[in-house]
């Protein structure tokens, strides 16, 4: 358990075992077997380890699942979406394999959502009115945007006023796929 949330923080931070094995005067080896489970560090080291991972001595010991991190969102119009593993990352949820995390790209949900954000989604098919969603439309460009269904049309708000909202009618409904609700978000630094 703590060498796979030790895996995940160090790929979160783009580390690689030697890079920090390197920033705890230790081999990489040490890191690989806490990693592996074969091992794991003592309460000094692991105060060291907290340290040296940036987090908290508590986030090595938390409660919570890990979640993958797959990809990137755009929020902006006009973007693909993008899809690779990039990890895992820490969230409070019962049934992780329900949830995913993607990284914000750009600024249309600025104020409160910013440019390389975490975004935890929930996967699933609907979204209420005034839900914040990851929505796939059109020739596969996916965004994250606030949801408003009204009669034959579907309503794409950004938060950013200098983004106008995406109205969604008629054959363009045909190719709007929802990919889940947005449920927390996460600044990275």
């Amino acid at each position: 358990m703590i060498g796979q949330r030790i895996k995940a923080l160090r790929q979160g931070l783009g580390l690689t075992q030697g890079a920090l094995a390197l920033r705890m005067g230790l081999t990489q080896q040490a890191i690989a077997k806490w990693e592996a489970g074969k091992s794991s560090p003592d309460y000094h080291m692991l105060v060291r380890l907290a340290q040296a991972l940036d987090v908290g001595a508590d986030m090595l010991f938390s409660t919570s699942e890990m979640v993958p991190v797959i990809g990137e969102v755009k929020a902006g119009f006009g973007l693909p979406a993008y899809e690779e593993e990039q990890g895992l990352e820490p969230a409070m949820v019962k049934d992780p394999s329900q949830y995913f995390y993607l990284t914000v790209q750009g600024d249309s949900m600025e104020p409160r959502i910013h440019d390389k954000d975490l975004a935890l989604i929930r996967k699933q098919p609907t979204l209420e009115d005034g839900d914040l969603g990851v929505v796939v439309y059109g020739d596969g460009e996916g965004t994250i945007k606030r949801f408003y269904h009204k009669g034959d049309t579907v309503a794409l708000q950004a938060f950013n006023p200098a983004y106008e909202t995406l109205i969604l009618s008629g054959d363009e409904l045909d190719k709007l796929i929802i990919i889940g609700k947005v449920v927390e978000t996460k600044t990275r630094w």
